[in-house]
């Protein structure tokens, strides 16, 4: 199979580190969607990465669905526990860290806009987002070194990618020192093979 993906995003960050954790064999395509010479189009018709091209040209997009793919393409490492209730609470804070990256990405794009055309005030909302979410994540993860137990579950990774991205584009955004155990996860985590092998290059 081959991944589309640019080398910044933390959603095609977490399909990677899916990927290496359950060791499933894949092609690795970069490729940026804002780039005139995109080809992402061709493969997903919203232009957007991450997608998974599947051996019969079939393609996946969008990470939550390549990543409940992928658990079942491998017995290797499940990340998704089967009973239903844990397996929920993992999946709910899945949707939790991608929402932080949501809204941290759309003020990055924000930013990226002439300074006379953004909105300061749509900029503090998803700002506000951040950091109710970044609350949030620090009060279901406790005093735990992950969010289930001592096994790595989705809910690790997407959390892992959602710090990454922060600190790979807002480094001013002190996340740690409001946080002592998210930066104590993120240690953690950051530690495994599958992280330091997808940390995001400008």
């Amino acid at each position: 199979m081959k991944l589309i993906t640019s080398p910044t995003t933390p959603f095609g960050r977490k399909v990677r580190i899916v990927l290496l954790e359950k060791k499933i064999p894949f092609e690795l395509v970069n490729d940026i969607p804002w780039s005139a010479d995109t080809q992402v189009g061709n493969f997903n018709p919203l232009g957007k990465v991450p997608v998974l091209v599947l051996k019969d040209g079939e393609t996946l997009f969008d990470s939550r669905v390549i990543v409940e793919y992928l658990e079942h393409v491998s017995p290797v490492g499940h990340l998704l526990p089967q009973e239903p209730d844990t397996r929920i609470h993992v999946r709910k804070i899945e949707a939790l860290a991608d929402g932080i990256t949501d809204a941290a990405a759309l003020i990055f794009l924000e930013f990226k806009r002439p300074e006379e055309k953004q909105s300061k005030d749509w900029m503090l909302r998803q700002q506000g987002k951040v950091f109710k979410g970044l609350e949030a994540l620090s009060e279901a993860l406790g005093e735990g070194g992950l969010f289930v137990g001592n096994k790595l579950t989705l809910a690790d990774i997407a959390t892992g990618c959602t710090l990454g991205y922060l600190d790979f584009r807002f480094p001013d955004i002190k996340w740690r020192e409001a946080h002592a155990n998210l930066a104590a996860f993120y240690e953690k985590v950051g530690s495994r093979p599958s992280f330091k092998e997808t940390v995001p290059v400008a």
